[in-house]
């Protein structure tokens, strides 16, 4: 059996009290409390995840081409890295030649000529490893992992500090010059946005960006070796403001809620969804001058493709959580598409996202859930005895594809 992985903050989750689980090689932190209530925090305070263990890249151009780190982004990219402009990021995809999701991916610009592509942690060897296939050739670029200690200085793991008190918790925080006015600069960073800045004393990136659904969100790229001090001086400062750490459950039941797509789930794994498939088409540039790995394939794929995602909220509470691969109902029980999530919402209701045939994703609609249980039972007999219980639907509306803007 494979060792897992620790981040630096390890044995400050369990000083927390933090349940410890495997995932994507790692041990992290399920929850600390319960997923419910960190949960609700981030909806209407502010959570912190140690979100370290997610692959962290740095691509810049060697001396001899200013614009491989560009060219190299556009090629491996879905999204358009030539219309990025300093200080901003974007969300895009890694697909191979057949026009599947290898994974998603932010790419940060940072510098003029420098870029930082955060990965998913269950995919970063295997992403890292693609990637280095690709850079070759005379348009290779200089492509580091910011976690291996040959980066020196330039070393980088994220924190995510997400909900609406979140630019509070950081103005207590921010130091340096007064006359670069970091306070105002941070406070205009649109969203998507990235700056470097001191924060309780250590040199970090900030960026506005995350994995929750909330628009007052940022997550922090600083030294390994300076997360966990930032960690306790973020935790510290939000005290007052009820910040609370936060573990993978709620990070997955804030995303699910949200809309937005885990790999494994939405995207790839055993219903090799793509972005066509769950509303996400719009970051993947078919019309941007570059050409990119398996552009040909998923426009064929995405022209045939006759699924949607969609969101949906059991009608009622108390009704049996549904899981990836359970199938969705039309009401004569025809199935008509598949649950890839679900979890528990801000009010206490289950939500979850699906994949189904194109008319049934329209917001409104009733779907039935069919949540099958772990241990299917034996084949079912002519004659069920009486007392015993039959798997039936649950119902459930589709909401709109995303989470409302809050007012």
């Amino acid at each position: 059996m494979t060792e897992l992985k620790r981040t630096a903050l390890f044995e400050t989750h369990k000083q927390l009290g933090a349940r410890m689980v495997p995932f994507g090689g790692w041990e992290m932190p399920v929850w600390y409390t319960s997923a419910r209530e960190e949960h609700l925090a981030v909806r209407q305070a502010a959570g912190l995840f140690d979100v370290s263990h997610m692959g962290v890249l740095d691509a810049r151009p060697p001396a001899r081409s200013e614009q491989a780190a560009c060219a190299f982004l556009d090629h491996i990219g879905t999204n358009d890295v030539s219309k990025l402009a300093v200080g901003r990021s974007h969300y895009a995809y890694m697909l191979d030649d057949a026009g599947d999701v290898i994974d998603d991916i932010m790419i940060y610009r940072v510098e003029e000529q420098r870029y930082i592509v955060v990965v998913n942690a269950s995919n970063d060897d295997k992403d890292q490893a693609w990637l280095r296939a690709q850079n070759t050739g005379d348009a290779a670029c200089d492509l580091r992992d910011l976690r291996d200690p040959s980066a020196g200085a330039d070393m980088r793991v994220d924190l995510a500090l997400q909900g609406p008190k979140s630019l509070e918790i950081l103005l207590k925080l921010l130091d340096g010059d007064p006359n670069d006015d970091p306070q105002a600069k941070i406070q205009s960073l649109p969203y998507a946005g990235i700056t470097r800045a001191s924060l309780a004393g250590h040199d970090v990136f900030i960026s506005r960006t995350g994995y929750t659904g909330e628009r007052v969100a940022y997550e922090i790229l600083v030294h390994p070796n300076a997360s966990v001090a930032l960690w306790n001086k973020i935790l510290e400062a939000g005290k007052d403001l009820g910040l609370k750490p936060c573990g993978l459950a709620a990070r997955d039941s804030l995303r699910t809620e949200a809309g937005l797509p885990l790999y494994g789930h939405e995207l790839g794994g055993p219903l090799n969804l793509a972005p066509y498939h769950v509303g996400f088409d719009n970051f993947v540039k078919l019309n941007k001058p570059a050409d990119f790995i398996g552009k040909a394939a998923y426009a064929e794929k995405a022209a045939k493709n006759t699924l949607k995602g969609a969101r949906f909220r059991m009608n009622e509470k108390g009704v049996r959580v549904s899981k990836l691969g359970d199938p969705v109902l039309d009401k004569r029980g025809r199935v008509i598409g598949t649950v890839t999530s679900c979890a528990q919402d801000s009010e206490g209701y289950l939500l979850g996202l699906a994949v189904v045939e194109g008319n049934a994703a329209q917001e409104g609609n009733t779907l039935n859930i069919l949540a099958l249980p772990e241990r299917m039972p034996e084949p079912l007999k002519p004659f069920a005895p009486i007392g015993g219980r039959a798997l039936m639907p649950d119902s459930a509306t589709v909401l709109s594809r995303f989470l409302p803007k809050k007012q």
